[in-house]
């Protein structure tokens, strides 16, 4: 019997050091439970920090429930998620989440884009990150306020944690294959991240999906986000590195985003959620201190979904956007949306003005749209929207929209949403303040009488319709 006992510990011992001669570190190694219960991130750091020092690997994640507070992801290590694996979000009661980090300085976005360490999972200035594997991350304790107060040197709550994965200043990330339920604030957030792939994840999240911020050389794919409160996949330039930064060199593509009810998307029964003051839709900004450039965004899917959203109202540019092959279907408020403005959130002494130009947009559909408003295409008195092309486009509007009697707001100070500037003065396209408007073969239907006229403009020069 003790002959057994000995044969079967040396066994045990010989596979555990040969997973970590291999760069494979299992958690249930360094005292994580997996019952859902028990806290099990303080074994997961000491997997981490077992792989750090053995050179890099992976910290495998093995079938279970593993109850977290912050865990903490350094450079050259893969967290490996197996199918059947789920990290479950502690609730703020257990005090389990790091605390934010001091900003130093005027805060002038969120606090979900300026505080990163109070997350599930969260890194910081490494490189060659990874999450992967077929398993879950559960944000079921998070907030999906945001909870950070301006001001205070702490950063906010102590305790509670505010996203499921947050990246600050990293190069070489990758996402890959995970899924993510209830992620906080935001399910996946990177801010000034460089090279960075987020493939095949799909998210059922109650707030924003995913946020990349002041990042450049990114790529998201094959990715399924379903937003019922918020957006879904965001391009963002934040002044949350204390400076304007573009963001710059981002591909979206083979993507679906939806509307659906929280939860529903998961299980199955994909029910639609009544119309939020936003959800679903891809966006540029509102964060836009830098701006965007060289952004593709191509062979995506919306349902019941805000349109397609490119906003330039923080002093920043927003140059060279490519969008082509979009299917969309229930649309909410409008189907396209393009503007500057001078909401101007950052330091008071930057004289940079809201800029656009060179935009393309191409072969897109949508049915079902929202009679709110048309396709808008609106820049600044003095700073008009440059070089904007529509080509092969058909949307169906539901139509019963009534004559606008008054005068399209200018974007000015507002926050650029078209729900509270009211119903467009055309049912199918409004331009104002562009110079190069090209439109060829676009067009629209109605499914009932619309008493507003199909397309207007206003201040809009070198303008050419083709059919």
């Amino acid at each position: 019997m003790m002959r057994a006992r000995f044969f079967l510990l040396s066994v045990a011992w010989m596979v555990f050091a040969a997973m970590q001669a291999t760069g494979v570190y299992n958690v249930r190694d360094y005292g994580a439970k997996g019952d859902g219960q028990t806290l099990d991130h303080t074994a997961i750091n000491r997997a981490i920090d077992a792989c750090v020092a053995g050179g890099g690997g992976q910290v495998l994640v093995p079938v279970g429930t593993y109850l977290c507070g912050s865990i903490r992801l350094k450079s050259n290590v893969d967290l490996h998620l197996m199918g059947g694996a789920t990290i479950l979000a502690a609730p703020a009661s257990m005090k389990a989440y790091d605390e934010s980090e001091v900003f130093g300085g005027p805060e002038y976005q969120d606090g979900g884009h300026t505080y990163f360490h109070n997350s599930l999972i969260w890194a910081e200035g490494q490189h060659n990150v990874s999450i992967t594997g077929q398993g879950m991350i559960d944000g079921d304790g998070l907030t999906r306020h945001d909870t950070e107060n301006a001001g205070n040197v702490q950063g906010g709550s102590i305790g509670t944690g505010d996203k499921a994965i947050a990246l600050k200043l990293c190069r070489n990330v990758l996402i890959r294959d995970i899924t993510i339920f209830r992620g906080g604030h935001f399910a996946i957030i990177a801010t000034g991240c460089d090279i960075g792939t987020i493939d095949n994840v799909t998210i059922d999240t109650n707030r924003d999906g995913i946020d990349i911020d002041c990042c450049k050389y990114f790529t998201v794919s094959n990715t399924k986000v379903n937003t019922p409160n918020d957006d879904a996949i965001v391009l963002k330039s934040s002044y949350a590195l204390k400076r304007p930064v573009f963001c710059e060199h981002i591909l979206i593509t083979n993507c679906i985003v939806t509307g659906f009810k929280l939860g529903t998307f998961l299980d199955g029964t994909y029910v639609p959620e009544k119309v939020n003051w936003v959800c679903g839709r891809i966006k540029l900004g509102t964060e836009s201190n830098g701006g965007y450039r060289n952004i593709t965004i191509a062979n995506c899917t919306c349902m019941w979904s805000s349109g397609l959203a490119f906003e330039e109202v923080d002093q920043g540019c927003m140059e060279n956007i490519v969008v082509t092959n979009i299917s969309m279907s229930h649309v909410h408020h409008y189907p396209i949306y393009i503007t500057t403005g001078c909401r101007n959130r950052g330091p008071k002494e930057r004289t940079d003005v809201s800029s656009a130009r060179d935009i393309y947009i191409s072969n897109v559909i949508a049915d079902d749209c929202d009679s709110l408003a048309g396709i808008i295409v609106t820049g600044m008195q003095g700073y008009p929207i440059k070089n904007v092309s529509l080509s092969d486009i058909r949307i169906q509007y539901r139509g019963g929209g009534k004559v606008v009697d008054k005068p399209y707001r200018e974007q000015s100070t507002h926050y650029p949403e078209p729900r509270w500037a009211g119903p467009t003065p055309a049912y199918g396209l409004y331009a104002r303040h562009v110079d190069g408007l090209r439109l060829h073969n676009v067009r629209f239907e109605l499914l009932r009488p619309d008493e507003r006229p199909e397309m207007l403009f206003d201040d809009v020069t070198h303008k050419n319709i083709q059919p």
